[in-house]
């Protein structure tokens, strides 16, 4: 590849700027996810205490305090709305591919670099969660540059001052990473790095040079660890025995998954790349894995996708600090291929996605047309029109790419596929998501009932919607449970949950400023000998109840 085919750098801040940035704040905020990792930040600001997380004014330990704090500040710097709440996960998105590019230039040739941060920042997870409000993309950004640079540093000669500056970040990030979402940014370096050392044959120096990371890891955390100690003696117990020591090996972790669980979701979580895959380790042969940084990917990517694989607990979105490696690899086989010619394998894979692309659109089509088993996506035609056409772009754009005759040109209208999609991303999730899972707009549009003497009670559905749509941290839970339950033991939060048994003395107490706000499932079987409500407004039959006594 000795000729420039696309237009490097400006074409990969177009692509972040159009998928990450654009898209950012138009769709409305979903729970209870990103309302949550939205609130504790918002409660921060308001109350002043960056050491302890709460969650509508009770004690929340479930995860450390670094992925608040820098949503915190885009709420400040943008304001207390879905984009700025947002932007942590976009922005990291964003430096994690700024990483992985001068990693892999450094240490790769020009054109993979370009191909494994065009393939990264278009890949079906890493794009979803980089424009929704989760801690698993600050924890990533935070884990992709311990990985750069712990091997950047053992690429340097032993005891230059270059080896031990690499060192020392790969440390700082790692303690980063575990004051955002706890071990896990400790444990993924280390089973990638243990393999590979070994691979290298150079497993006596790790146990020599580890130290330095481990412990600046340690200098990072202490000072914020000592601190939480000191407020809440018990954060560490439940933070370590509920959040890592049930999760990963109890019998009842939260979200229990077999071990194939991962192994069979990333293909669908890597696409569109997982068409192109067959062609790209097809360019693996040979020598390839003579390489240091292919190595290093390789180790990157099995040896914590087994780490995550035996944990008893799983959620997809855990497994995105495997995406940078998979683009590495899958970029270095890109580069070999175009020595050659593209041949029959990314071809068919190119038709294979243009053709998936357009059977999607015409299923919309069919879907809104004639409602097809019963289906209806969207009430809005034009909403359904535009969702289409941008599944029928984004064949065209497949279809294009087939068509050339050049790996670099393949893969820039590879990767801008995606785009049209994620434009249209915002207005794509279909009205009975909306009704079930974005209730904030609905309870915005009550926001003039709700004054400073309101007492506010809601399900465990809807507390933190309710906290942070309205910018109070009083509100009560009607019945113990969800997320809130640890909070709730405390002896100063016993006025926050309402006994429904007891609910209709409590209706009847605070009658004239009482507000319910309640899921309909939950409202159908409690209303009965309560009294009448003066104000009741949902938002669909199946969705979301406001009701004022």
């Amino acid at each position: 590849m000795t000729r420039r085919l696309f237009p490097g750098g400006l074409f990969l801040v177009l692509l972040y700027v159009l998928i990450y940035i654009v898209p950012l704040g138009a769709r409305p905020m979903i729970i209870p996810d990103e309302v949550r990792y939205a609130e504790i930040p918002r409660e921060m600001i308001t109350s002043g205490d960056w050491v302890v997380p709460h969650l509508a004014g009770l004690r929340y330990f479930e995860k450390p305090v670094l992925g608040y704090w820098m949503t915190a500040a885009f709420l400040k710097l943008f304001g207390q709305n879905p984009f700025g709440a947002r932007f942590a996960s976009a922005a990291a998105a964003g430096l994690s591919a700024l990483i992985l590019f001068a990693l892999v230039r450094r240490f790769a040739r020009r054109e993979t670099a370009f191909a494994a941060t065009a393939i990264y920042l278009t890949m079906g997870l890493v794009m979803g969660l980089g424009v929704y409000n989760v801690l698993d993309g600050p924890l990533n950004l935070f884990i992709t540059a311990a990985m750069a640079a712990f091997f950047a540093a053992v690429q340097q000669p032993s005891g230059s001052r270059a080896r031990k500056l690499f060192l020392v970040l790969c440390g700082i990030a790692c303690g980063c990473g575990f004051l955002t979402k706890g071990f896990v940014a400790f444990a993924v370096p280390a089973v990638a790095a243990f393999p590979y050392m070994i691979w290298q044959r150079r497993f006596r120096e790790l146990l020599i040079i580890g130290w330095v990371p481990f412990f600046t890891a340690l200098l990072t955390v202490a000072p914020w660890a000592l601190l939480v100690h000191q407020r809440e003696p018990d954060f560490w117990r439940f933070f370590i025995f509920n959040e890592h020591l049930r999760r990963f090996m109890a019998d009842s972790a939260q979200h229990s998954a077999g071990f194939w669980y991962y192994l069979a979701l990333l293909p669908a979580a890597a696409m569109p790349w997982t068409f192109l895959a067959p062609a790209a380790l097809a360019g693996l042969k040979g020598d390839a894995l003579k390489s240091d940084l292919l190595r290093w990917a390789v180790c990157w990517l099995i040896f914590p996708l087994l780490f995550f694989s035996v944990s008893r607990g799983k959620i997809l979105t855990y497994i995105l600090p495997c995406f940078a490696p998979l683009a590495i690899v899958l970029a270095c086989g890109f580069t070999r291929l175009a020595d050659r010619r593209p041949g029959g394998l990314l071809r068919a894979g190119t038709l294979a996605l243009s053709a998936v692309a357009v059977l999607l659109a015409v299923a919309l089509a069919a879907i809104e047309l004639w409602h097809v088993y019963g289906l209806a996506l969207y009430a809005d035609r034009l909403q359904a029109t535009l969702v289409t056409a941008a599944a029928l772009a984004c064949g065209l754009l497949f279809f294009l790419a087939s068509r050339q005759s050049s790996v670099q040109r393949v893969i820039a209208l590879a990767a801008a596929a995606p785009v049209a999609i994620m434009l249209a991303a915002p207005i794509a999730l279909p009205d009975a998501t909306l009704v079930r899972k974005a209730p904030c707009e609905f309870l915005e549009r009550q926001a003039a009932r709700i004054k400073p003497a309101s007492i506010l009670v809601a399900d465990e559905r809807l507390m933190a919607a309710a906290c942070w749509v309205y910018k109070r941290s009083d509100v009560r839970q009607l019945d113990f449970g969800g997320e809130l339950s640890y909070g709730l033991t405390y002896d100063d939060a016993r006025n926050r949950m309402v006994n429904p048994k007891e609910f209709e003395a409590f209706v009847r107490k605070n009658a004239g400023r009482l507000v319910l706000l309640i899921s309909a499932e939950r409202w159908a079987p409690i209303r009965d000998g309560l009294p009448q409500p003066v104000f009741e407004a949902r938002n669909a039959p199946n969705g979301f109840v406001f009701l004022q006594f």
